[in-house]
C-alpha cells in the first residue's frame, strides 16, 4: 500500500482510541477484521495492542502469535498492581515482512492448561491497555451483539456491547459476513443497536466476504441502506491466503485485501475526528476495575 493511503495519526501520549470489533453472530471474520485493522493503524504510527477477551481453546490468537517469549495474560498477576513494563512484557508481537508491529496481549498457553478467568468488564480491559501505554486499542470481543443486547435490557443490567460503546473514545466495528444470512443477522444487530440508544453514527461497518466474484443483491442493497445509518460500510474481499492459511503472515495477502483494511482503518479514524475532532482529546485515566480472583 502506498504511503499516501493512511495519513500520519497524531495522536499524543495520552491519547486512547479504542476500536471494539463485535460481531452480529460466530463466523463474521470479526478476528480477521482485528487483525487488519491493527496491522493498519500500526502503520499510520500509532503504538497498537490486540485484546484478545475470547476463552482460548476459542480464539486464533495463540497460534499466530505462537513460539513467542511473552508471558501472555496468565502472566499478569490478578490481585497485585501492574507496571508498564510487565504488561509490555506479557504482549506477544505480530510484524510481518518488515512492516509495522503491533502487539496482542492473549492467552498463549499450552491447550490442556486450565482455563484462564477473564474479566467481562471492558472498564478492565482499558485499565490494562492505559497501563501498558498504547495509543490504539483493537478488542476482539466474541459476544453476540444483537442477543446481548436484548439480554441485558430483558435483565435490566449493562450488557457488554454497551460496554464498550460507553468507553472513553470509542468507534466500534460490528462485522458480518457479505451472504443473505450474514446480512440479516447484521440488520438484526442494527435495530438493536438502534433501539438500545447506541451511536450508530460512530460505528462502523464491515462486510467480509466469502467467495470471489460480485456481492449478491441482498447483500449490497443491505449495504446501501447501512451506509445511511452507520458512520461507514467497508467490504472486505474475500483472499484465499486467509482461506487457506489463517493470518499467519500478512505480507502475502491481497493488495486489495490491504487496500481494504486501509479503508476500513481511515473510516474509523474519519469517525472519531468527527465525534471528538483532531487531534484527539487525551484520554481520561480509567478508575481501578474490581479483580477476579482465579478460582
Amino acid at each position: 500500500m502506498n504511503k499516501q493511503d493512511l495519513s500520519p495519526i497524531v495522536f499524543s501520549s495520552g491519547c486512547r482510541l479504542v476500536v471494539p470489533v463485535m460481531g452480529s453472530t460466530g463466523g463474521s471474520g470479526r478476528s480477521t477484521v482485528a487483525d487488519l485493522l491493527a496491522e493498519r493503524m500500526a502503520a499510520a504510527g500509532a503504538a497498537t495492542v490486540v485484546l484478545d477477551t475470547a476463552p482460548r481453546l476459542s480464539s486464533p490468537w495463540p497460534s499466530w502469535t505462537v513460539g513467542q517469549q511473552a508471558g501472555g495474560l496468565a502472566a499478569l498477576p490478578p490481585d497485585r498492581p501492574l507496571t508498564r513494563s510487565r504488561v509490555r512484557h506479557a504482549a506477544a508481537v505480530r510484524s510481518d515482512g518488515g512492516g509495522p508491529d503491533r502487539h496482542v496481549l492473549t492467552d498463549g498457553r499450552d491447550w490442556h492448561s486450565p482455563p484462564l478467568v477473564l474479566p467481562d468488564d471492558p472498564a478492565a480491559w482499558l485499565q490494562l491497555a492505559a497501563i501498558g501505554g498504547w495509543q490504539c486499542v483493537v478488542a476482539d470481543t466474541p459476544h453476540p451483539v444483537a442477543h446481548d443486547v436484548l439480554e441485558s435490557r430483558c435483565a435490566g443490567r449493562i450488557g457488554r456491547t454497551r460496554a464498550w460503546y460507553e468507553l472513553p473514545y470509542a468507534v466500534p466495528v460490528l462485522c458480518a459476513s457479505a451472504t443473505a444470512g450474514g446480512v440479516q443477522a447484521l440488520q438484526q444487530a442494527v435495530m438493536a443497536l438502534h433501539a438500545d440508544g447506541m451511536p450508530l453514527r460512530r460505528t462502523v461497518v464491515a462486510l467480509v466476504a466469502q467467495t470471489d466474484g460480485r456481492l449478491p443483491a441482498v447483500v449490497r442493497a443491505g449495504a446501501t441502506m447501512l451506509s445511511a445509518r452507520t458512520a461507514a460500510v467497508v467490504h472486505l474481499p474475500h483472499d484465499p491466503h486467509i482461506r487457506s492459511h489463517g493470518l499467519r503472515t500478512v505480507s502475502r495477502l491481497r493488495t486489495r485485501t490491504r487496500q481494504a483494511a486501509g479503508l476500513l482503518c481511515r473510516e474509523v479514524l474519519a469517525a472519531a475526528r468527527a465525534s471528538w475532532g483532531t487531534p484527539l482529546p487525551d484520554a481520561p485515566r480509567p478508575a481501578p476495575s474490581a479483580v477476579v480472583a482465579p478460582s
